[in-house]
């Protein structure tokens, strides 16, 4: 990944006609060149965003800036090196062929373009000589998305976006999705931004990670949110988990408490039994999920507590030492001062 930024955003605000804000940016920096992630809850936001980074969306107020340019009044111009896959795949009626080279002509880029079109398509694992002249009604859901995707790939983008590219598609088509996203990023020096509820592979692959949550941006890399019903109890916010355990949090100033964010560095793994006091948290969970985080060459470790998941970063000494692995019983220990409110 460069140090260059690509996109640059301050105090940027969306809303749809009249209606409520739905996107507040505070700041936001994007360097060319890496794999960043869009995630939070429905509704947070993230299909907004990318569609205000592909300038399909005008923002309503602040400040973006792209390749260090105030892009008011030069959207048209950038659109052509920017690409956006949406979740449900729109195809033009024609072949697979005459939907990859639609773009291409449109940017008027047809050197090489046969060349280009079926190397798209081997790029998602569909073989040219079976695919290209396939029209578009004998293409399943799968094969469709990947025929989107190769022709957004065909253009050479310096900027891949996609939203939940493999939500509603076969467990095949979904991994060769995944690859040939990656292939671009590391044949190509594409940026990628993709809002996904795939974490597993945003863990594994993402330079960094942004967290939305009712459109702000509560958090970089992997972040535990926690939603209410949160009780106010004295100077504590108290959660209590569907298994009876709670989770304390300092209430400080905070008001209308809603839901809260811990991150993972926060929160420390034991398989000895801990004490548990309102200034400490000590939750007993089960390991569901380990993944190595490619951002920190750390392990994340997700566990089953109450019936809500805690993710915790540790480093690989530290599962090696507590012996950690799916199905594990395990201790998570962090501060009521780590609980941040939102």
């Amino acid at each position: 990944m460069s140090d260059k930024i690509l996109y640059e955003m301050q105090n940027l605000k969306h809303r749809y006609g009249s209606g409520p804000v739905t996107l507040d940016i505070e700041s936001l920096k994007i360097n060319e060149g890496g794999v960043y992630g869009v995630i939070g809850p429905n509704g947070s936001g993230k299909s907004t965003l990318l569609k205000v980074l592909a300038f399909l969306e005008p923002r309503c107020e602040g400040l973006l800036l792209y390749d260090g340019k105030d892009t008011a009044g030069h959207e048209a111009r950038i659109r052509g090196e920017v690409t956006y896959l949406l979740q449900n795949p729109y195809l033009l009626k024609r072949s697979v062929y005459e939907n990859i080279a639609y773009g291409l002509r449109l940017r008027q880029e047809t050197s090489n373009m046969r060349d280009r079109i079926y190397a798209s398509l081997r790029r998602v694992g569909l073989e040219p000589g079976k695919f290209a002249e396939r029209p578009w009604f004998r293409l399943s859901g799968g094969e469709a998305q990947r025929v989107a995707l190769a022709a957004r790939l065909a253009l050479y983008p310096r900027v891949l976006l996609l939203d939940e590219p493999t939500a509603n598609v076969d467990e095949s088509s979904a991994q060769l999705v995944k690859e040939a996203t990656v292939s671009a990023w590391k044949e190509r020096g594409t940026t990628v931004i993709v809002a996904t509820h795939d974490l597993v592979w945003l863990y594994e692959v993402s330079t960094d990670i942004i967290n939305l949550y009712h459109g702000h941006i509560v958090g970089y890399g992997a972040e535990n949110i926690v939603t209410g019903p949160w009780e106010v109890r004295g100077e504590y916010a108290v959660r209590v988990l569907f298994d009876g355990q709670t989770i304390y949090g300092a209430r400080g100033s905070a008001s209308g408490i809603n839901a809260a964010v811990i991150n993972p560095s926060d929160i420390t793994l034991s398989r000895a039994k801990q004490p548990h006091s309102p200034r400490i948290n000590a939750l007993t969970g089960t390991v569901t999920q380990m993944t190595l985080e490619r951002s920190t060459g750390h392990v994340l470790v997700s566990a089953d507590v109450g019936g809500i998941v805690l993710k915790s970063r540790v480093p690989v000494s530290l599962v090696e030492e507590e012996s950690l692995c799916p199905s594990a019983v395990t201790a998570l220990v962090f501060s009521t001062n780590s609980v941040r409110w939102l």
